[in-house]
């Protein structure tokens, strides 16, 4: 994608000249859009990287209350994973890359956001927070010069002027005396810090607000919303102009449902150790509710629709059951109902498909909690789907005591519902069925695989390695209880010629179609 000429990258590195002319301070407003010549592969990259911090930003704020250490913690922790790593820190170098990384990544997320009110909500809540977060790190020095870069010159009131509404202000903050008195003051006018008024923490006189030092995050928080929330409708007005462009069109549409944590898709490691005749014992051990739905229903019913054998056969292909044992898995159950040449011409296909061996030979991930919460919600008949999403709330309050979960868990558990973060509701329900665990111990789920994981780590006594399943655990052991698929490997076809890999939008999108099964 040409966003300037790739030739002079490297004069710019060397000489530093365009790092000071166009990154001069190491945050930025996103004023002028990106001008570099990327690749659709570094275009796919830096989406991805930036998603990965919007993300765990709102996974840390959903789990702890903002500006707090737990939440600040876990921050930090979950950025350092990605390659906007060093963003937070107060002693880094000028760094090109990263710089460059936070401006064209910040637009590609502008244009993947920008299709929808609630997306548009969404990305502007998280920008919001990581310039709070990365403000508040920098000097006094580096905070004065980004606010005079982009115009938001405010003086401080005069030693006159304090002297004679000290006994305010001091009302208004709660501050002693001595701290009222060394405390520079800043006089703006009143809609600008809405927020600070609202916590009642500035004085207020005649149309303007008395704002200390510390507090004038809420005035370049103001205009950053002001600015950003126009530049996203200016840009949704914009986006028909893209549907030219079939490369990028679909990319940018599956960013806001992309996936972006740990690939889930069968390792060698596991496969082997998973049987057929396993799964049993394992449902109930371990499986988080979504798949124990799946599983109950089709050992009631001999059968599942499309939709169910697709989430639920990629599932179990994440966990380690190879192809082999999946065939047997699958012909055992549904030939209760049907002779073994209808389960071969009718589902055989279906179950080879994905595990790579038919059609594209694309080896298909196991879906996340934002494809299962995203897409083909189940209807009449099916079972698939995310049960804290798609259930009605009397029939979930009344599966989560049917599983023996304490009233306190599924009080918390239903609150999260309510408040429509399945995924910390995920997590409740998985605290609930392994006591001794704090909430501490494990990250958010996101991916129904990482709940498989986590439990079997925990049963096995944290151990990191590959786990079995726990044989004939006794019920005591359990208590009384988004954004997108990973990139596919190719899949050599048997003259040991590599296919083409399918992207993880890619994938969300076709992989039902591709599907060559018949649903009775």
């Amino acid at each position: 994608m040409d966003f300037s000429e790739a030739k002079t990258r490297s004069k710019r590195t060397r000489k530093g000249v365009k790092l000071e002319q166009q990154y001069s301070h190491p945050l930025q407003f996103f004023h002028t859009p990106p001008t570099d010549t990327i690749s659709l592969q570094e275009f796919e990259e830096y989406a991805v990287e930036r998603l990965k911090v919007l993300k765990a930003l709102d996974t840390a704020g959903v789990r702890h209350i903002r500006g707090t250490e737990k939440y600040t913690e876990l921050v930090e922790k979950e950025i350092k994973k990605t390659k906007f790593g060093p963003i937070l820190r107060t002693d880094r170098r000028e760094d090109e890359f990263l710089r460059r990384l936070d401006h064209i990544s910040h637009f590609i997320l502008r244009l993947a956001y920008c299709r929808s009110e609630e997306l548009r909500r969404w990305f502007l809540q998280q920008e919001l927070e990581l310039l709070r977060l990365r403000f508040q790190r920098e000097t006094p020095e580096s905070r004065q010069e980004f606010l005079r870069e982009n115009n938001l010159n405010y003086s401080p009131i005069s030693d006159e002027e304090k002297r004679d509404i000290t006994p305010e202000l001091i009302a208004a903050a709660g501050r002693n005396t001595s701290q009222a008195h060394t405390q520079e003051y800043f006089k703006v006018p009143f809609v600008e810090v809405l927020d600070l008024i609202s916590k009642r923490k500035v004085f207020l006189k005649e149309g303007f607000a008395y704002v200390p030092r510390e507090d004038m995050i809420s005035i370049l928080l103001t205009h950053y919303r002001a600015h950003l929330s126009h530049s996203l409708a200016v840009t949704c007005r914009a986006l028909p102009h893209l549907e030219e462009d079939d490369r990028l069109l679909p990319m940018v549409c599956g960013l806001s449902k992309r996936y972006v944590g740990q690939d889930y898709t069968s390792k060698k490691t596991n496969v082997g150790q998973i049987t057929a005749d396993m799964v049993e014992m394992l449902s109930k051990q371990s499986f988080p509710m979504c798949m124990q739905q799946l599983h109950e229903s089709m050992r009631r019913d001999h059968h599942l629709r499309h939709g169910g054998r697709q989430q639920y056969g990629l599932f179990l292909k994440g966990i380690g059951l190879s192809l082999e044992e999946a065939m047997t898995f699958w012909r055992k159950e549904f030939t209760k109902l049907i002779d073994g040449d209808k389960f071969d011409k009718n589902y055989s296909y279906n179950i080879r498909h994905n595990y790579g061996k038919e059609g594209k030979r694309a080896n298909y991930t196991p879906y996340s909690c934002m494809k299962i919460i995203m897409s083909n919600a189940p209807g009449q008949g099916d079972f698939h789907g995310c049960p804290f999403k798609h259930c009605d709330e009397a029939l979930l309050a009344q599966k989560l005591r049917a599983q023996n979960l304490s009233k306190d868990y599924i009080d918390k558990i239903m609150n999260e519902v309510k408040g429509g973060h399945y995924g910390v509701a995920c997590t409740k329900h998985f605290l609930a069925r392994h006591t001794g665990v704090e909430e501490q111990d494990i990250n958010s789920i996101n991916h129904p695989n990482q709940y498989f994981e986590e439990s079997q780590r925990i049963l096995r006594g944290d151990k990191r390695e590959v786990l079995r399943p726990v044989p004939n655990t006794p019920r005591s052991q359990y208590s009384s209880q988004s954004q997108g698929t990973p990139k596919s490997e190719k899949i050599p076809d048997s003259q040991g010629t590599p296919r083409s890999q399918m992207s993880g939008i890619e994938e969300m999108e076709e992989d039902d179609d591709l599907m060559m099964s018949l649903d009775c």
